[in-house]
């Protein structure tokens, strides 16, 4: 985990252990709000001055001193007293579905529950049935919710997420009532982990489409069923979703049920300053007092666009909804940032053949990528560095180099690059010299080993890659492995700056096991002015299919097509590729 990320996560911890102690919820929305921005940031917090983080929003005098008190102790003095006022074991409570703040804090003060082994006491011994609104409906439901934490996974990375989704909704959308079907949540948002996956349906038969859900192969159990919402547990471990809604009102249950709750709050607040309500049915006119007449039709919801309309709003793209200045970006009348989509990515730039790990040769997988409309191909083998990954050798690489450019011929409608995956070595240096990288028409400098260096020591490591004139790209630049390592610490700000002084262009790689460059840091390497390359890190045929995922991270990051690579014409690229060498 970053720094950003250990100080955003302390915050998030002062919050929800504030919230079970029964701070005001104030309190509690702005520990929650300087998490979020901290996160975001890609300065490092506690470099940054006192001045600087104040010019941030939502983060004042009392945040200030915190993440001051962080970069000195590596803790906070608040953090510390909370945790030994509070049982380790009801942070925990909080993951059972169902269960808040307020009713964990009931447990812990009215039945001296600490853990999840002493709730499982009260429920058993029908203590719990003395809290208020616990009724044996409530009780059951909560037993589900305990059974669904002992056997979840917890989040799952986008790249499973997503394929069960989608088999999912070819399913069930192949069934004659059903009218419109979509996932929502972090899903639909693209985030590199998803918590459960949320469906939304219109039907004809609600009950027919909840007995073909609840009977699916892969259900291993059911934890929710009604008319309206069904959950259940897949046999990997992962929690679905379904809800059904009235077709007139799909469009705003699936703008409410999308999210974030960030961005959700900020409409809902454009609305209320307009005199309008908007909730998952609709957003409706409100009389004086700030009330919907009963009854009232509601304004629009049957598509999201429609309600951004009516609230002044060009349409938002689900990946960007996280509260990150859209609104203001999205305004009617402004320039609405238009990001990088699948169909502008015309080339990829890095992949591997069976030269070195992949499993693929030349012919392979450049078929491969001109049957996907690719112009341009360069070919990543493994540098000497990479043993495990069958890296080459010198000569092996001169040979590969005459092999690749050989298949020009057989393919004279691509552009084929002989280049290279070379490691950066931990100091810095490459894993070839400079008179062997000469020879390569494209090199991709990526850190794979000593990946728990200092801040410090790896910011000058990746720079020393960056400034070297045969560099293109920096793949992968932190080396993280999504619910893996977390990879280098990087003082990724000034990276940007010298990827931008240098030209060189920094890499989304688009496999969901990595999706690094993170989304707030493409944020702010867009924000530099830096080149951008999502790359598929090509080892198989289908990993040309992870390019979506790489994409909606540039995407979350606000990535336009004119700072990707991968979206140039080819004889822009092959411009840009012999500029960077002469520079």
């Amino acid at each position: 985990m970053s720094t950003n990320g250990k100080v955003a996560a302390a915050f998030e911890e002062l919050a929800v252990l504030s919230e079970i102690l029964g701070a005001n919820g104030f309190k509690v929305s702005a520990l929650r709000k300087s998490a979020r921005t901290i996160e975001a940031l890609t300065s490092d917090a506690c470099a940054m001055s006192a001045a600087d983080l104040g010019a941030l929003d939502g983060i004042g005098a009392s945040t200030i001193a915190k993440i001051a008190e962080f970069a000195k102790t590596g803790s906070m003095t608040e953090l510390a007293e909370l945790h030994a006022q509070v049982p380790a074991g009801l942070t925990q409570l909080l993951q059972i579905q169902g269960l808040g703040p307020k009713t964990v804090r009931s447990l812990w003060t009215d039945l001296q529950v600490v853990d999840l082994a002493t709730l499982k006491v009260a429920i058993d011994t029908g203590a719990i049935s003395k809290l208020p609104r616990m009724g044996p409906k409530s009780v059951e439901n909560l037993k589900e919710g305990i059974a669904f934490l002992e056997q979840s996974r917890g989040r799952i990375r986008i790249g499973e997420a997503l394929p069960i989704a989608e088999a999912l909704l070819r399913d069930l959308g192949a069934l004659p009532t059903v009218q419109r079907l979509a996932y929502a949540g972090s899903l639909r948002r693209g985030k590199e982990t998803i918590g459960d996956i949320d469906v939304l349906a219109a039907s004809t038969d609600a009950s027919a489409l909840m007995e073909a859900f609840r009977t699916r192969a892969d259900v291993a159990k059911v934890l929710v069923t009604g008319e309206t919402k069904t959950s259940i547990l897949t046999k990997h471990g992962v929690q679905i979703d379904l809800r059904v809604v009235a077709l007139d009102r799909f469009g705003s249950a699936l703008l409410y049920f999308t999210g974030s709750t960030e961005h959700n709050i900020r409409l809902r607040e454009r609305a209320i300053a307009q005199h309008m309500r908007l909730n998952e049915y609709g957003i409706f006119h409100a009389n004086e007092d700030g009330a919907v007449a009963e009854g009232a039709l509601p304004i629009a919801s049957v598509e999201e666009a429609d309600i951004y309309a009516v609230l002044g709003l060009q349409y938002v793209p689900p990946t960007m909804r996280e509260d990150r200045g859209e609104i203001d970006a999205f305004a009617t009348g402004e320039t609405a940032p238009a990001v990088v989509e699948i169909k502008d990515i015309r080339a990829e730039l890095h992949c591997h053949t069976v030269a070195s790990d992949g499993e693929m040769s030349i012919d392979e997988i450049v078929s491969h990528a001109q049957e996907r409309g690719f112009h341009t191909i360069a070919i990543t083998d493994h540098s000497k560095g990479q043993a495990q990954a069958n890296g080459l050798d010198e000569a092996r690489v001169l040979q590969h180099i005459e092999a690749i450019h050989a298949a020009r011929v057989r393919f004279p409608k691509m552009q084929i690059w002989a280049g290279s995956e070379v490691d950066i070595l931990s100091d810095g240096s490459l894993d070839y010299d400079d008179e062997l990288l000469a020879k390569l028409d494209w090199v991709v400098a990526s850190p794979h080993a000593a990946l728990k260096q200092e801040s410090s020591i790896g910011t000058a490591r990746l720079l020393r890659a960056i400034r070297h004139p045969l560099v293109h790209v920096i793949g992968h630049p932190t080396g993280r492995i999504v619910n893996g390592r977390p990879g280098l610490e990087l003082a990724m700000d000034t990276l940007f700056a010298a990827a931008k002084e240098h030209g060189t262009a920094l890499e989304i790689n688009a496999q969901h096991l990595r999706l690094d460059l993170k989304d707030t840091d493409v944020r702010g390497a867009m924000r530099a002015g830096c080149m951008i390359a999502i790359d598929c890190d090509v080892h198989g045929a289908t990993d040309f299919d992870e390019l979506r995922f790489g994409v909606m991270t540039a995407q979350r990051g606000w990535l336009p097509a004119s700072q990707c690579l991968n979206a140039m014409d080819a004889v822009s690229l092959d411009a840009w590729r012999s500029r960077k060498r002469r520079s």
